[in-house]
Parts: C-alpha cells; sequence; structure tokens
C-alpha cells in the first residue's frame, strides 16, 4: 500500500509516517519504480506499536532501542513507569496548591508561591515548619518535669505524608502548614502554656483519661440533647468534677472551672490535631469543643443565676 493508504488505515497523518519512515523507526517495505514509498501488513503492525508507545511517553530514542532490541521492552516500560508515578505525585501536589488558592480571596503572588512550596515540601521541610511553631509556643512556658513532658510529647507528632498522598491529605497538610504561621493561633497557645505550667498553677481540669471520657459523653449528651434543664446538667457535671478534684463543688470551684475552659477552649488547637490524623492515616477525631462551649456557657449562666 502507499503511504496515504496506510494513513488512512491507521489514522495517523501522512506526514508523521513519513517522519517515522525517515528515522527508521517504520522503514517502508520498498520503493515503486516512480520512487514512492510502499508499506506492507507488517509495517501496519510496527506503526500501531510506535503510536502506542509515544501515547505512554517513550521518546523516540528509547523506541528504537526497543524496536532494535537494544533494551528490553519490560524494564523499559517499568523505568517509564517510575518516572511517570514521580509526574503525578507532583501534579497532584501542584494541583492542591492551585486548589488551596482558589479557596483564598486575597491571594498575592507571593502567597501562591508559599502556598505551592508547602504543597511540595519534603518529610525534612514539614518536620521544620512543625518544629519552628513549637519552638515559638514552647519558647516561655517555665520549666519543670511536667512542662517537659508535655513538650516532648507533642514534638514526638510528626507530619508524616505517604509516598502515596491522597488529596484529602495533601488539603490536609496545606491547611495545617497554614495554620501553623497564625501569629494569633500562637500567641493563644503560649497564653495557654503560661497558664497550664505556671508555678503553683490550679489544676481543675481533670488529666485522667478515664475521668475526661466521663466528662465528654455526659457533656455531649447534654449538648446534643438540647437539655432543657441545663443547670441540672452543669450540676450533675461539677459534681462529678469536683469530687475529681478531691473538692466540693462551690461558686470558687466553678468560677476556677469556667476560667480553665475559657483558656482552654480553642476550636484550631482540635483542629491541628484532626488534620493531623488526616495527614497520618489515623482514624478520624470527631469535634467536640462545640459542646465544651456550651457547657461552658451554661455553667456561665447557673453562676449567675
Amino acid at each position: 500500500m502507499n503511504i496515504g493508504e496506510l494513513s488512512r488505515l491507521t489514522g495517523l497523518p501522512v506526514k508523521t509516517i513519513r517522519y517515522y519512515s525517515d528515522v527508521g523507526l517504520v522503514p517502508e517495505a520498498e520503493r515503486s519504480r516512480a520512487g514512492y514509498r510502499r508499506y506492507d501488513h507488517a509495517s501496519i503492525v510496527r506503526l500501531e506499536f510506535v503510536r502506542t508507545l509515544r501515547e505512554l511517553g517513550l521518546d523516540l530514542a528509547t523506541i528504537r532501542q526497543v524496536l532494535d532490541r537494544g533494551a528490553d521492552l519490560r524494564s523499559v516500560a517499568a523505568a517509564h513507569a517510575e518516572a511517570l508515578g514521580a509526574q503525578i505525585r507532583v501534579l497532584r501536589l501542584r494541583r492542591a496548591a492551585l486548589r488551596a488558592a482558589s479557596r483564598d480571596r486575597l491571594l498575592s503572588g507571593d502567597d501562591l508561591e508559599r502556598i505551592a512550596k508547602i504543597a511540595q515540601a519534603g518529610a525534612d521541610e514539614r518536620q521544620r515548619i512543625v518544629s519552628e511553631f513549637f519552638d515559638s509556643i514552647f519558647s516561655d512556658i517555665s520549666d519543670s518535669d511536667e512542662s517537659r513532658e508535655f513538650t516532648a510529647g507533642m514534638r514526638s507528632v510528626s507530619a508524616d505524608l505517604p509516598d502515596e498522598p491522597t488529596d484529602e491529605q495533601v488539603d490536609a497538610w496545606i491547611e495545617l502548614a497554614e495554620m501553623l504561621r497564625e501569629e494569633d493561633f500562637r500567641a493563644r497557645l503560649r497564653e495557654m502554656g503560661r497558664r497550664s505550667f505556671a508555678p503553683g498553677a490550679s489544676r481543675v481540669v481533670p488529666t485522667d483519661m478515664s475521668e475526661i471520657k466521663w466528662f465528654v459523653e455526659l457533656v455531649a449528651s447534654a449538648a446534643d440533647q438540647g437539655t432543657p434543664s441545663p443547670a441540672a446538667a452543669v450540676d450533675e457535671v461539677m459534681a462529678r468534677w469536683a469530687e475529681t478534684a478531691g473538692r466540693r463543688d462551690s461558686p470558687e470551684l466553678r468560677d476556677e472551672v469556667i476560667a480553665a475552659l475559657e483558656g482552654a477552649i480553642e476550636p484550631r488547637a482540635e483542629r491541628y490535631w484532626q488534620l493531623m490524623a488526616t495527614i497520618n492515616g489515623w482514624p478520624p477525631i470527631p469535634s467536640t469543643m462545640h459542646r465544651w462551649a456550651w457547657f461552658l456557657s451554661a455553667l456561665k449562666a447557673t453562676r449567675d443565676r
């Protein structure tokens, strides 16, 4: 067949077929007396193979090595698949950066560049961002065994994105890194740290996990059910709270609990752990801050009655 017929059979342009012939990828079977290229069935098979390899992204030099048996197709395919995987990871991160940028109405060129760098940060850079954040908020808390144990525990958790992160994980990392830059968030956590670890600080907030779980369940039950008598729920919680603290329920204790909750209720602190859970592939962490805000409001109302 002539080159026009081969073009109609394969759907490839005559110009492309002619080029592949000139570089030796799909040589013609023969030339007519007039010098026109002639192709046969083997030419069709070879041309389709070249097209497939080109569609998979292989360059012409590699294709020539495969066709000339200078390279094993299996090893070439494996190497190219790995290269494509790396490109896909980069493209996924770029897409996540653009997606994050599209949600920011006040975005500038510098902001976009920063978000892009955050999205593509490696493990060392992610750890540096988190460590710098902790250096900032723990810089001026009192030095004690308790504070050292707390800060060590916080620093031990890193943002470990997998080699093949999901869109949700990349989005969570970008949100976390941006949140860690917020100076008002850092100031809030510094103040919470000073209150918690100051010499002689009141310890009215329970630290035993079984007690914390009990309080969360009781407060959640009252908040979610919209109890018509929040005062009764407050009395029940405070009776248990006083027992746990080894004190009696009193206006003074309630004032201390109010002060403690006002210092501890920070939705972004909870969001920090939710994002870490997403990034590291942990089970989701449910939100409880809105319930504690409900309890704080109800506790204040009972104090003022």
